[in-house]
């Protein structure tokens, strides 16, 4: 059995959840790819996949092989560029992970520009608001917003948001707007659901709130504002397209509300393969700093 062949195979089988699938990935047999993951499941003494008649399942330990096999695999494509075909050539597979609604708005799109440069890179992009672990799960990169608990991991700063409280005007014809943080504590507030409970930061504050609506996604609470049920504390990013359309009104501009960093992290190695260093100063250089969603606002954001 050739290891790294076995390997490959079952790398493409997992991706992709189909023998037949990763065959024609690979230009092999169907029953040359089976063999493959079989030895290698024998080589190593354990189930890697279950198979059932709809679909294929990776076992605890599957998922664990895969992650280590992914960077064993990027390893090699990296030292293939780098003395092969030189180091400026951005190919391979690339895995980024990052928040829900910010990746939907600026990220995803810039992915796309970044893959229509280097048309030979592959990439794997996944959304999702839980803190995903970037070694277990395979990730090259990750975007996070806000706090970084996790000291295994190389951070870069890329740029930052705001938070900003807002209300739709129909809302503020009705019940008025605040003019201080005392008066904004008793309007009805939109509230992102954290482990915090009901508190809104600005600089030196903590403002306990209460409201008829709470969520764990922005998303939901932009709407909710829009429709007039209350006043968000929204990062800016989400709130750009709204303001500058009416929809909705930012308050309290004056107030130093917190500020988020938004970073790109990934594992620490003693060399940051070219692919991500590439698409961290991409994305740097194209958020800008401040950023361009609160320069579009007009605020001082500063």
């Amino acid at each position: 059995m050739n290891l790294l062949d076995a390997m490959t195979a079952f790398v493409r089988v997992a991706e992709l959840g189909s023998y037949t699938r990763a065959a024609e990935a690979l230009d092999l047999s169907r029953t040359r790819v089976s063999r493959q993951v079989m030895d290698l499941e024998e080589h190593l003494g354990v189930r890697l996949l279950q198979r059932t008649t709809r679909r294929l399942h990776l076992t605890e330990a599957g998922e664990r092989y895969l992650a280590r096999s992914l960077g064993i695999l990027q390893a090699l494509e990296e030292a293939e560029t780098e003395v092969g075909r030189g180091a400026s050539e951005i190919r391979g597979r690339l895995r980024v992970n990052g928040p829900m609604s910010f990746g939907t708005r600026y990220l995803a799109p810039l992915v796309a520009r970044f893959m229509v440069e280097h048309p030979a890179l592959e990439v794997r992009l996944d959304l999702n608001d839980r803190r995903v672990d970037l070694l277990e799960e395979g990730y090259d990169l990750a975007i996070r917003i806000g706090s970084l608990p996790d000291s295994s991991l190389v951070a870069r700063r890329l740029t930052r948001c705001r938070m900003v409280p807002c209300a739709s005007p129909e809302y503020l014809a009705r019940f008025g707007e605040p003019r201080t943080l005392a008066e904004l504590a008793e309007h009805r507030c939109l509230r992102y659901r954290t482990a915090s409970g009901s508190e809104w930061q600005f600089s030196g504050h903590r403002l306990a709130v209460h409201g008829p609506l709470e969520s764990n996604n922005g998303d939901v609470l932009t709407q909710a504002a829009e429709a007039g049920l209350g006043i968000a504390h929204q990062p800016s990013f989400l709130i750009t397209e709204s303001i500058l359309s009416g929809r909705l009104v930012p308050l309290l501009i004056e107030e130093a509300s917190v500020t988020l960093d938004i970073h790109g992290v990934y594992p620490a190695r003693r060399h940051l393969p070219a692919k991500v260093e590439r698409l961290l100063d991409f994305l740097a250089e194209a958020w800008g700093e401040p950023p361009h969603w609160e320069r579009e606002l007009g605020l001082e954001l500063e």
